[in-house]
């Protein structure tokens, strides 16, 4: 399959340029001739001629192509709300040398299912035709930022003027999270927020990705830091005492800020969620997220970090949701809002390993990257293969921190024994 659980990625190689305008006719396809769609970019270095790409293979299939240039995902998803569809050239959060396609709907959903495959059979034919000299798209440019912005501020209308810290990463978040935060009256110390194709941490807003930021928090007296991903459709977060706060907690806090009780995530969130709000879950990736919710919920969520506020869109919105955080920090103590939410051990361990898709498999996953879930009286374990590299993940929680721990090494034991079953067969 070319798509993973979050669009295509891969390592960026001379075969990719190409991919991308096979990709633009494939997805002009789809919306249809004389439509038009969204296109933007972050900041790695081989994202402008990947954008290059899929602009050449829409205009060339007769779609008007808006231009956004470098930007966050969530806002080019959000312009793309009044055009057949958006597109984004981003790795999201994996290293520099890779890059990706991500896809939306209108609405801001993920490419369904079907909408991909169609896009694999456009991609399996040998000949693509294009259109004719006069069947060509047009391009135009566009504020998309501007738009989206006023979005949010719209529902986060003003946080006060409390000192935060807001790293970016070098990402496309750099566009639009310091403005957007200014506007709504916060003083920030920034950190990353010049645009680079040379991250000065790694992209994946993880605790220990970040040890700098406790110390920061100290120095400046900020109420929170607030963390994007590469592409800027992720946040998480560190409270006023500098402890990085856990994707579950971010839920938790954003549904009570909110007022919301109808909450869909995902089969690695904490099962502590079940006791304070009602619950439907997924298998691990936004797409899976934006699906129910077009169902049933208001608010969906990851652990990882992406958050999705469908009154605005169906696209996990970082800048939203750093907004919704410097409210929470404008009205409360944080850290003190973190220590009502109670929370069981859980444990999150990836690693690197060959056929990762086979071994998922092998322990009896219908899809490899939706993995298999096991479950005790007192716990859980998720085992299941990255969407976009070579690794396996497996997260375990427990009532404590023993059977946390005993369920991460079964989860461990049980690849270790189909991998050997692999290798002998």
């Amino acid at each position: 399959m070319l798509f993973g659980s979050s669009g295509i990625r891969r390592t960026y190689d001379d075969t990719f340029p190409l991919l991308g305008m096979r990709v633009g006719a494939a997805v002009s396809s789809i919306i249809g001739t004389g439509k038009s769609i969204v296109i933007g970019h972050d900041s790695r270095k081989t994202s402008p001629l990947l954008y290059e790409s899929i602009t050449a293979g829409c205009l060339a299939n007769g779609v008007d192509v808006m231009r956004c240039s470098l930007i966050p995902t969530p806002t080019v998803a959000y312009a793309g709300r009044d055009h057949g569809a958006s597109c984004m050239i981003t790795a999201s959060h994996n290293p520099e040398p890779d890059n990706g396609i991500k896809l939306f709907t209108p609405d801001g959903a993920s490419f369904s299912h079907d909408a991909q495959e169609q896009i694999e059979t456009f991609l399996n034919n040998e000949k693509h035709d294009s259109g004719s000299w006069d069947v060509q798209g047009s391009q135009y440019i566009i504020d998309a930022a501007s738009s989206h912005m006023k979005k949010i501020l719209e529902s986060c209308p003003d946080i006060g003027d409390i000192p935060l810290v807001l790293d970016c990463g070098n990402g496309a978040g750099c566009t639009v999270s310091p403005a957007l935060l200014s506007m709504a009256g916060a003083k920030l110390h920034t950190l990353n927020t010049q645009p680079s194709p040379h991250f000065a941490r790694p992209s994946e807003p993880l605790e220990a990705n970040l040890p700098y930021i406790p110390r920061i928090i100290q120095k400046t007296g900020a109420k929170a830091a607030l963390i994007h991903d590469g592409d800027a459709d992720r946040l998480m977060a560190f409270d006023d005492k500098g402890r990085y706060i856990s994707g579950d907690q971010l839920l938790l806090l954003f549904a009570k800020h909110l007022g919301v009780k109808e909450v869909v995530t995902t089969y690695d969130a904490s099962m502590v969620l079940e006791g304070e709000v009602s619950v439907r879950r997924t298998p691990v990736g936004d797409a899976h997220v934006s699906l129910e919710l077009k169902r049933w919920g208001k608010l969906g969520g990851e652990p990882s970090g992406a958050w999705i506020f469908p009154e605005i869109s169906f696209c996990p919105d970082g800048p939203h949701a750093a907004c919704v955080l410097a409210e929470i920090a404008s009205d409360t103590v944080l850290s003190e809002e973190i220590d009502t939410i109670p929370t069981y051990p859980i444990l999150r361990e990836s690693f690197h390993i060959n056929r990762h898709l086979e071994i998922i498999q092998a322990l009896g996953a219908t899809d490899a990257t939706d993995g298999i879930r096991f479950e005790t009286e007192d716990g859980w374990c998720l085992i299941r293969a990255s969407g976009t590299e070579a690794k396996i993940r497996i997260t375990a929680e427990g009532k404590d921190i023993q059977t946390a721990k005993s369920l991460l090494t079964n989860g461990y034991e049980r690849v270790r024994i189909a991998k050997q079953n692999i290798v002998h067969n």
